[in-house]
C-alpha cells in the first residue's frame, strides 16, 4: 500500500492509510493563528495597479463561500470582462488563485478568487471536505457574484482552474452555459485520480480494500460522533526517499514560498472519508458540451501530471488548444509569474469573452 501514502503527501488525500486518532486536528493550527495576521498574509504582492476586496456570496447550498474581488484601478465606463478562479486543490485564495486574479486584474479583468466550500474563510461544516458536486457548484456561484455587479457584464465572464480545480472548472463550464470560455493550469482530475491512481493503476482489488478501509473508518467516525482527520497533506519535513513530485509540492506548500496557515497543504488534512465521493463520481464525462466554447488547457512539459491536460484535449470538442511549458513542472505554473502564460490567457480570454 506504499503508492496510496504516497498520494496521501501528495496533497491529496487520505486513501486507506491508519487515520489520526484526534478528531478535526487539521484545523487547530488555523484555529490558533492571530486573525489579523491571517488576512494580511497573501504570498505575493498586490499590484499597484489593482484594488482588492475581500467578498462573501452563497452557493445554491446555502453555504457561504468567501473571496477576493480584484479590479483593475484604470477602467473606462464599459462593463468589465470577469473570471472567477479557484484552485489549487487543498489551496486558499491567497496562494496561486490570488496570484492569477492579480495579474489578470491588472490587464483590465475584473476577478474573483475564492476559498471553496468547507475550506479556508469559506462556510461549511465540517471543515476539510471537497465534494466534485459542491465544488463544481462554487464556481457556478462565483458566475452568480459576479453577473449581478453593476460593472461587470454578465454575457463576458469565464473561470480559470489551477490543479484540481481545473478539473471542477471544466465540469462547470460543461453544465453552466452562461461561462464563456474556460482555461486551466496543471489541471487535475481530481475524480480520476482518486478513484484510479495516477496513470490509472489501481487494481480492482486494491479498489475493493480501499472502500473497504474508508468505510471501517465510517463506523470510528460513527462511533466517535465527529469526523477524524486522515494523514498530513505536506509534513514539515521530508524523509529524503519522497518521489520527486511530492518534493516540489513541499518547496511550494512548506516553504514561505507559498505557504499559507489556512491551506490544508500547508498546515492540515482533508476528512479522513474525504475519498469517497470521487472513487464512483467522474466529473468530465460531459466534456464534450463545452463546445462550442472555448477550451484552453496549460500544462508544464515535465509535470507529472501533464497526461490529464492532453487527455481532456484528445476527449474535447473543438474550439480546443493544449499550451505545454518548456521545461516546467507542475507547481511551476502556481506561482512562477516568468513562466505563466498569462499574456496568453489575456489573450485568449479577451478574443473570447464576447
Amino acid at each position: 500500500m506504499k503508492r496510496l501514502s504516497i498520494l496521501a503527501v501528495a496533497s491529496l488525500m487520505f486513501l486507506g492509510q491508519s487515520c489520526n486518532q484526534n478528531p478535526n486536528t487539521n484545523n487547530e493550527n488555523s484555529a490558533n493563528m492571530d486573525d489579523t495576521a491571517k488576512k494580511e498574509h497573501y504570498t505575493f504582492e498586490l499590484s499597484d495597479k489593482v484594488t482588492r476586496q475581500k467578498v462573501t456570496f452563497k452557493n445554491r447550498y446555502g453555504i457561504t463561500l468567501t473571496g477576493d474581488l480584484y479590479l483593475p484601478k484604470e477602467q473606462g465606463n464599459e462593463p468589465l470582462q470577469a473570471l472567477a478562479i479557484s484552485g489549487p486543490f487543498g489551496a486558499v485564495k491567497e496562494q496561486s488563485s490570488g496570484l492569477y486574479a492579480n495579474q489578470m486584474a491588472e490587464r483590465g479583468f475584473a476577478v474573483l478568487a475564492f476559498d471553496p466550500s468547507y475550506t479556508g474563510e469559506s462556510g461549511g461544516e465540517p471543515r476539510a471536505v471537497a465534494s466534485p458536486d459542491i465544488n463544481t457548484e462554487d464556481f457556478s456561484s462565483a458566475v452568480d457574484f459576479l453577473g449581478i455587479q453593476k460593472n461587470i457584464d454578465r454575457n463576458k465572464i469565464g473561470i480559470i482552474g489551477i490543479c484540481g480545480f481545473g478539473g471542477f472548472a471544466l465540469n462547470a463550464t460543461a453544465i453552466d452555459k452562461r461561462v464563456k470560455a474556460v482555461a486551466t493550469t496543471s489541471m487535475y482530475d481530481m475524480t480520476r485520480v482518486i478513484s484510479k491512481d495516477y496513470n490509472d493503476a489501481t487494481t480492482l482489488e486494491q479498489r475493493t480494500q480501499i472502500l473497504e478501509q474508508l468505510g471501517e473508518q465510517r463506523w470510528r467516525d460513527a462511533e466517535a460522533g465527529t469526523f477524524h482527520a486522515g494523514a498530513i497533506l505536506n509534513p514539515e519535513k521530508l524523509k529524503g526517499d519522497e518521489p520527486q513530485f511530492v518534493k516540489e509540492y513541499h518547496n511550494y506548500y512548506r516553504t514561505p514560498r507559498g505557504f499559507h496557515e489556512r491551506s490544508l497543504n500547508s498546515t492540515g488534512a482533508w476528512n479522513a472519508t474525504n475519498a469517497l465521493s470521487f472513487m464512483n463520481m467522474p466529473i468530465l464525462t460531459y466534456i464534450k458540451e463545452i463546445s462550442p466554447r472555448p477550451i484552453l488547457l496549460i500544462a508544464g512539459e515535465k509535470a507529472h501530471s501533464r497526461y490529464f491536460s492532453e487527455d481532456i484535449f484528445k476527449n474535447a470538442s473543438e474550439p480546443k488548444e493544449l499550451m505545454i511549458i518548456p521545461n516546467a513542472i507542475h507547481v511551476d505554473l502556481y506561482d512562477k509569474v516568468n513562466v505563466i502564460p498569462f499574456d496568453k490567457l489575456e489573450t485568449f480570454f479577451k478574443e473570447n469573452l464576447k
